[in-house]
């Protein structure tokens, strides 16, 4: 039986990887966080699956390294993933749960639990500016020009590091069932299912959509994940997770205006994420996962976007005993050879969806105030 511990396991991305690790056979799994309503406003996605438990309370921003060490030592896992990680609040708070929070697993890793695998998982926003066309691969430098891609940075830099056996899985944009409210996707969906009521008359205003981003999903992330923590043999120390595509995000609307059938307009306006936005394009190059881990993103766009739409904003459980994608059914292998059995969700590999016509496009660019009851929504990575 393989102990794996789980931290952020009530997050977006960590909800999603304590699932799919639970419905493998011979796998332990012991949820780490702070709790589905714990830390401030929007810090801690509040739409979690009650059947994703925190078995032990655990906030890396203010633990100690003695602490965190005498739990790990009682658990003695086979693995740790890290899912936990903060996209807003103040720079102290970034800091705090970005770049503390891996210092002290490590040292506490150290102590306690040297043999275990760690997977860290960092982020894109430490890239920084890219050249247009340049798939960024993991050599690519490292600019990040905002506070929270420095803090990931920093966190990525302290477990590379380290005497650990660790990797650090670089996420792009992942997308979505559950995609959260401090991402596009996931306030654009909500203001949808909000504004669907009015009909044509029904008004969405978002920021800059012009940006091209590299959208992978959630599910996809997760297998990632599962694959890194059972992986034998050591790892490279940071491995790209991606589509392996830039996507314009105004294509994220329209699909998602597709996909909820809304009949009203949804206006540009305005500037983009304000952690982001000197960022204009990026695309990952994702080999190394494939040839590492034997991974390869299986859920394209189109089934992203109509998952986010019509499963809602709850993280689905997988149920137990069951593998959700080929890459993971490998996993469910390593934990238990005899019991797995490969079932693959979806052979189709293309992240990406054809861009709009602009003549047929519903998101519309547009100057000025927003009307009497529109919704606004910022453009966010």
């Amino acid at each position: 039986m393989r102990r794996i511990l789980c931290l952020g396991s009530t997050g977006f991305l960590g909800g999603h990887v304590a699932g799919q690790l639970r419905a493998l056979p011979g796998v332990r799994v012991l949820g780490g966080g702070r709790g589905a309503l714990a830390g401030p406003p929007g810090d801690v996605p509040i739409d979690v699956p009650i059947d994703l438990p925190i078995d032990l309370p655990i906030d890396l921003a203010t633990i100690s390294v003695r602490a965190l060490a005498d739990a790990l030592r009682a658990f003695d896992p086979h693995a740790v993933v890290n899912c936990a990680g903060a996209v807003g609040g103040s720079p102290l708070r970034l800091a705090e749960v970005n770049t503390r929070g891996p210092a002290v697993l490590c040292e506490a890793l150290q102590r306690a639990a040297p043999a275990a695998r760690l997977v860290h998982l960092g982020s894109a926003a430490e890239y920084g500016v890219t050249a247009p066309g340049r798939a960024l691969d993991e050599s690519a430098p490292t600019r990040p020009p905002s506070a929270y891609g420095a803090t990931k940075l920093a966190g990525t830099l302290i477990v590379t590091a380290s005497s650990l056996d660790a990797t650090v899985l670089r996420i792009f944009n992942p997308i979505g069932p559950g995609s959260p409210a401090a991402s596009l996707p996931g306030r654009l969906a909500a203001e949808l299912r909000r504004a669907l009521p009015e009909g044509a008359e029904g008004v969405i205003r978002v920021g800059d959509l012009s940006a091209y981003r590299d959208y992978v999903d959630v599910r996809d992330v997760a297998a990632a994940v599962v694959l890194a923590a059972l992986a034998p043999g050591a790892l490279p120390r940071v491995l790209n997770i991606a589509g392996g595509s830039a996507t314009a995000v105004r294509v994220i609307a329209e699909g998602l205006v597709a996909a909820s059938g809304f009949r009203g307009r949804v206006e540009e306006n305005g500037a983009g994420s304000r952690r982001s936005e000197s960022v204009s394009w990026q695309r990952a190059d994702i080999s190394a996962a494939a040839v590492a881990l034997g991974w390869r993103p299986e859920f394209t766009l189109a089934e992203s976007l109509a998952a986010l739409w019509n499963e809602g904003s709850l993280i689905p459980a997988v149920a137990a005993g069951t593998v959700t994608s080929g890459a993971v059914a490998s996993a469910a292998a390593i934990a238990s050879p005899v019991a797995a059995s490969p079932v693959a969700a979806s052979s189709v590999a293309s992240p990406v969806l054809p861009a709009p016509e602009v003549a047929a496009s519903p998101v519309a660019a547009s100057a000025g105030a927003p009307p009497v009851g529109a919704a606004a929504v910022p453009a966010a990575p």
